[in-house]
């Protein structure tokens, strides 16, 4: 699912959605979460978490200090437009 937000707890309780945790989200947004209890669809979602985990790189505070001028560059762009985004 593309951009989701989800969360997994215990197994058993599952949430997938749009919905931020902030009030952003649950003020201004119209944004909607799906919560499934089950074992079954828990398995699924660790899955998911997993082959995710799998295909990422992992980011240190060292490779964070050394990132490029550019890209703390295009950071501070980003914050002005933050409360839209």
């Amino acid at each position: 699912i593309l951009h989701s937000k989800t969360a997994l707890i215990d197994g058993v309780w599952a949430t997938v959605g749009s919905t931020n945790l902030d009030w952003r989200s649950f003020l201004h947004n119209h944004e909607l979460n799906a919560v499934v209890l089950g074992t079954e669809f828990g398995s699924q979602v660790q899955a998911m978490f997993d082959k995710d985990l799998a295909a990422s790189d992992q980011i240190t505070l060292d490779r964070w200090e050394r990132r490029s001028l550019g890209m703390r560059v295009r950071e501070v762009f980003a914050r002005t437009w933050e409360y839209w985004l």
